[in-house]
C-alpha cells in the first residue's frame, strides 16, 4: 500500500518507467485497487513509455541480476526526487525483486522539505518530530535567536561542540 505522499506535498507526482507499459485497462484497474484505491481507468501519477528502454538505459535503471523471458534485463525499481529547483536531490535504486520502502522515501521527503525550509540538518535515524541538528557553520550566538526552543551540545572527547541539536522547528 503506499502512504499519503500528498501529506508531504510532493510537486509534480510520481513516475513510473517500464520497458513495456501497463496493459491499459487492466493494468490500470489492477494498480489502483493494490493501493486501495477504487478501480478506475485513471492513476494517481504518470506512466512515462519507455517501450524502446532508452530513458532505463541512460539513467541506469536496469537490473542485471533479473532478466525477462528474453533475457534483456528487467527495470530496477527506482526512485528519483528532484527539487523545487529541478536539481537532483536524492535516487535510490532497489533491485527489481525488492519493493521500495515507501516509509523511508517519506520520511527523505519530509526531511529534504525541513531542511531547505530552515538551517537545520536530520540525523541518522531522524523521524518527523525528533530533534534536528544545527548546521555546524551557525555561529553560536546566531544558533540561539533562530532557535528558541534551545540549542543543546552533545559532549564529545575531542570537547569540540558541532554536534548541536534543536527541537524540530
Amino acid at each position: 500500500m503506499r502512504p499519503n505522499l500528498s501529506a508531504a506535498a510532493m510537486p509534480g507526482g510520481q513516475y513510473y518507467c517500464r520497458p513495456h507499459p501497463f496493459p491499459r485497462l487492466p493494468g490500470r484497474l489492477d494498480i489502483n485497487a493494490y493501493n486501495g484505491d477504487e478501480p478506475k481507468e485513471t492513476l494517481p501519477f504518470p506512466i512515462i513509455d519507455d517501450k524502446n528502454r532508452d530513458l532505463a538505459i541512460l539513467l541506469g535503471m536496469l537490473d542485471p541480476a533479473e532478466k525477462d523471458e528474453k533475457g534483456m534485463p528487467v527495470t530496477a525499481r527506482v526512485v528519483f526526487i528532484f527539487g523545487p529547483d529541478k536539481k537532483l536531490k536524492l535516487s535510490i535504486l532497489y533491485p527489481a525483486t525488492t519493493g521500495r520502502n515507501f516509509d523511508e522515501i517519506l520520511r527523505v521527503v519530509i526531511s529534504l522539505q525541513l531542511t531547505a525550509e530552515k538551517r537545520v540538518a536530520t540525523p541518522v535515524d531522524w523521524k518527523d518530530g525528533d530533534s534536528v541538528m544545527v548546521l555546524p557553520t551557525i555561529p553560536e550566538e546566531e544558533a540561539k535567536k533562530l532557535f528558541p526552543k534551545g540549542v543543546f551540545t552533545k559532549e564529545l572527547p575531542s570537547g569540540k561542540k558541532y554536534l548541536r541539536y534543536t527541537p524540530q522547528p
